[in-house]
């Protein structure tokens, strides 16, 4: 059987002198997408027919250098384009907008053909473009991609690679407990706070009552990039240290619905065990997600059943075992119990306690 080869997308930012030729080339893409928009609504209505991403390579074949894009742009275009009609299922998708107001952020697909990395920059279309380089971009081969702007107008590119999984070293084993006050806890007491979205809350309602737009942006993204440093630092002393991982399957999206839908947003979860299973995958540490029913309030030392429940017991961060009278903070106990229900320790006491009503 053939062994699957990890594939990860890394994001890396273009410097903003390239933002004006990028900008240039997003529109011509805008125009193709457009393009190709009109002439499949007409195939339907005239001919009843949908046009696939071949015909729509035959009708803009030729058109790239007079537009000023790379062939292979073209045709991700059209297939692109083709792929969206047929998932959304309407005869005609929106329009793409270049200029004023509600334009569309800027986007140029590529591929592994039309993009190389050369002197120390990213090759596209005759054109060398400056990076900030955090993951030696040299040593990947690129596969497909694209270059992005973002709400402030700033550039990335987005590029898949197959990368090579390790056989780790460490012999570690961590379970985690995801919450709303902290957003992670592991079972050695390692914790990720999180909470950026209410770390700014009040600064972010200030801007919006102002309608300063340019200012909620830049907190929109302070926000973003504080939630995604905090996570990678985490995340990466994890796998690091671990050779297996176990967290808690909470169900977030149950929880939005609830009265605690901005903190579970806040917390980012969904990144979190993303994050956590990608670099797991390459790394080759064990990663799975276990049933976090009754860890909190099961004794992580004799199995008995008798910590805080329910929505009342939210703000019960320490309790007392009725059982063996050990005292517990109730989130590395819940973590130590999904690390005993990941790897099948004590099998025989917390699986039957938390299985149990």
């Amino acid at each position: 059987m053939k062994k699957e080869v990890p594939i990860l997308t890394l994001k890396v930012r273009v410097k903003d002198k390239h933002a004006n030729q990028l900008l240039k080339m997003a529109g011509a893409v805008n125009y193709v997408w457009n393009y190709c928009n009109a002439l499949s609504h007409k195939a339907i209505v005239d001919h009843g027919k949908f046009l696939s991403a071949i015909d729509f390579q035959q009708y803009t074949k030729g058109v790239n250098k007079e537009l000023g894009l790379h062939s292979q742009t073209l045709q991700m275009i059209g297939r692109e384009y083709a792929t969206r009609r047929k998932h959304f299922k309407k005869n005609r998708l929106k329009w793409r907008k270049t200029h004023d107001v509600g334009r569309s952020l800027g986007w140029i697909p590529v591929n592994g053909q039309s993009i190389s990395w050369k002197n120390g920059q990213l090759f596209h279309n005759g054109q060398y473009y400056g990076v900030f380089d955090s993951y030696g971009l040299s040593q990947y081969d690129f596969k497909s991609g694209s270059f992005n702007e973002d709400a402030r107008g700033r550039w990335y590119i987005n590029i898949t690679i197959h990368v090579k999984q390790l056989k780790t070293s460490s012999k570690g084993m961590v379970g985690i407990d995801l919450g709303c006050k902290e957003t992670a806890t592991t079972s050695d007491g390692e914790v990720l706070l999180g909470r950026n979205y209410r770390s700014l809350e009040y600064n972010l309602g200030k801007a919006q009552r102002a309608r300063n737009k340019r200012k909620v942006q830049n907190i929109h993204a302070k926000i973003k990039n504080q939630r995604k440093d905090q996570m990678h630092k985490f995340t990466t002393d994890l796998v690091k240290n671990n050779g297996a991982i176990f967290v808690g399957n909470v169900n977030s999206k149950a929880l939005t619905k609830t009265r605690m839908a901005k903190s579970v947003n806040d917390a980012g979860w969904f990144m979190l065990k993303n994050t956590l299973k990608y670099k797991c995958h390459q790394a080759g540490v064990v990663y799975e997600e276990v049933n976090e029913s009754y860890t909190t309030q099961t004794c992580s030392g004799c199995g008995t059943k008798s910590g805080p429940k329910g929505l009342s017991g939210l703000n019960e961060r320490n309790w007392q075992c009725g059982g063996c009278g050990a005292q517990h903070d109730r989130d590395i106990n819940a973590a130590i119990n999904i690390l005993a229900l990941g790897h099948g320790r004590l099998a025989g006491e917390i699986s039957t306690f938390l299985g149990t009503q």
